[in-house]
């Protein structure tokens, strides 16, 4: 088993500050096609076999977030949603989380961890649970995507901050947008914590987005560069391991017969509560930076410039660069000489570690 520690001269992010809200706490607060007839130039019209029953064409057009064709075509140039979800140990099994196109996970204050699941296809969202509060490194990062943000409540410092020097389109739970998409669910309350009860109601963001007056045609296209299936230029992956602290580390097992690392929370399969399944994903992306608590001792500060990591996909991982420019961009991929990276189309799980934090392969 080897130990590759990624170490990287990385720019701090530097954040302006504005007045907002929020408490420092969390708070509790087709086109159809029809097969052609076969019928034997010796038979007669009433030999003729009848025609298959005609069949949906698959969609050309595909996923902007995972390159993935049948693409719901109404949604082709629409904005994606970005979703704050717990990922608390006590908070856990989540759900909603296996349809996510990508997952980020980064850390938070005390070691935990926290992930923001974000979905192309806004009309086709389901019920995501539990929904948690922002730290303002995420809506940067959903920013860059161009992607309407979902939270219940921020911190009183900088993330609240920062989503209003940023502007961003924004749902909150601790706010206006409560009993509009957020609510509690009946099955946890009294079983969990009510921090761990809040989920995001998915058939009705559609009608919330026209509520709140949202802009819903992005300004971003894919969110990498895709290809067919290939492997990555770098050594043999079948199990990777992110410690973002000793408590909270992700494992990604590689399962050829899908062709997805499965992945497990702190040392158990990572399981989504009303799909059943496995998190399971094409691509596992691992991006390293300065991560170091802020000076109020609670928060953290995550850089967001650049660095390096790795690409890890069908067995393979891969030592990459990452950078993003603005605030209004998106993350980019590179190898190691700098030309830009192309990923397999797929799911994407997306790690920030920091630079201090050990990545391991085998």
């Amino acid at each position: 088993m080897k130990i590759r520690r990624i170490a990287a001269t990385l720019l701090a992010c530097t954040l302006l500050t504005a007045a907002g809200c929020g408490n420092k706490q969390e708070e509790s607060s087709g086109t159809a096609s029809t097969p052609a007839t076969t019928a034997g130039t010796q038979q007669t019209a009433s030999e003729t076999e009848p025609a298959e029953p005609a069949t949906e064409a698959v969609s050309a057009v595909h996923n902007p977030l995972t390159g993935e064709t049948g693409y719901n075509q109404d949604a082709v140039g629409k904005r994606p949603i970005a979703v704050m979800v717990n990922n608390v140990k006590p908070s856990l099994p989540q759900y909603g989380i296996a349809a996510a196109d990508i997952i980020y996970e980064i850390p938070v204050e005390g070691g935990i961890t926290r992930l923001m699941a974000v979905y192309a296809d806004y009309t086709n969202l389901p019920d995501i649970c539990s929904v948690r509060s922002c730290r303002y490194y995420y809506p940067i990062l959903a920013y860059g995507m161009d992607a309407i943000y979902c939270h219940w409540g921020c911190d009183q410092t900088i993330a609240k901050d920062t989503l209003e020097r940023l502007g961003i389109d924004r749902m909150d739970g601790g706010g206006i947008a409560n009993k509009v998409i957020f609510f509690r669910d009946p099955d946890r309350v009294g079983k969990y914590n009510t921090e761990h009860t809040g989920y995001l109601k998915g058939d009705a963001v559609p009608d919330a987005i026209d509520q709140f007056g949202f802009r819903t045609d992005t300004t971003v296209e894919d969110a990498f560069r895709f290809l067919d299936p290939e492997k990555p230029d770098g050594e043999s992956c079948e199990t990777v391991n992110a410690a973002f602290s000793d408590q909270y580390f992700s494992t990604f097992t590689y399962d050829a017969s899908s062709e997805t690392y499965l992945k497990q929370h702190s040392g158990k399969p990572h399981m989504d509560q009303k799909a059943d399944k496995q998190l399971a994903f094409t691509n596992v992306i691992l991006l390293q930076t300065d991560i170091h608590t802020r000076p109020d001792g609670y928060l953290m500060d995550v850089a967001l410039k650049g660095g390096t990591g790795y690409y890890i996909s069908l067995g393979e991982a891969q030592e990459i660069k990452w950078t993003k420019d603005a605030e209004d961009q998106p993350i980019r991929l590179f190898d190691q000489s700098g030309k830009e990276l192309s990923v397999n189309a797929g799911k994407s799980y997306i790690g920030l570690i920091g630079t201090n934090r050990p990545i391991t392969i085998s």
